[in-house]
């Protein structure tokens, strides 16, 4: 293992390092904009769009991954990964539903350069990262995303008057699978074990939380 460094350690730093972006996303205006019901009709049905590109690819690029490190633990890991993401687009469609957009209307829809940089990086990562760098990088986000994804779904709920099943999109996304940290920390582990570079790491880990960042930026920029 590279320098003996741990899976457990390059966690602790990342989630060290990662403060100030994560508080950013956390404390985002779009998240407030949604909590107070000022965000338009538009921009859900933007966020129904986004979401609608980022799940795909994302599918994809996990796909991709257990393709590239089908081993244990990593291929199974990465294959539920990307079985999870087909489980989230089909709830997608019950909040598209609720809107009013079908798939014709999702199909059309033009994604925004800031909200597309999310996936588009995941799909680079998909070719070009570690089994290392894209464990760390998910595990590292996992808080701040299901943490605006709770907060979503209660905005849609309380200030919109959207059901459960509409928001179920959102749900699914606020909590972790089960074990989701474990599986993860034995990704990286392993791939430290075979040489995976822990610096590499980080810098996979920095760059997706700014794209998560931006991600919500790009959504601002539409409310």
């Amino acid at each position: 293992m590279q320098g003996s460094t741990t899976g457990q350690q390059l966690l602790d730093q990342a989630r060290a390092y990662l403060t100030e972006v994560e508080r950013s996303i956390r404390e985002h205006p779009f998240l407030a904009a949604l909590e107070s019901g000022r965000a338009p009709r538009t921009s859900l049905e933007a966020l129904a769009g986004e979401q609608d590109r980022v799940i795909a690819s994302d599918r994809r690029s996990f796909a991709q991954l257990a393709a590239r490190f089908p081993h244990e633990p990593a291929g199974a890991f990465f294959l539920s990964m990307a079985e999870g993401e087909g489980l989230a687009l089909g709830l997608l469609q019950d909040f598209a539903s609720a809107l009013g957009v079908d798939q014709a209307w999702l199909a059309a829809y033009e994604p925004s350069p800031d909200c597309h940089a999310y996936p588009s990086y995941v799909a680079w990562l998909a070719l070009n990262g570690s089994s290392t760098d894209v464990a760390l990088a998910f595990l590292a986000n996992l808080a701040a995303w299901g943490a605006n994804c709770g907060r979503v779904a209660d905005a849609l709920r309380q200030q919109y008057g959207f059901d459960d099943a509409a928001v179920a999109f959102f749900t699914f996304f606020a909590s972790p699978p089960p074990g989701f940290e474990q599986r993860a920390l034995a990704v990286i582990d392993a791939g430290l074990a075979a040489g995976d570079d822990p610096a590499s790491a980080h810098r996979a880990t920095r760059l997706l939380q700014a794209y998560e960042l931006r991600f919500w930026d790009g959504m601002a920029a539409v409310s």
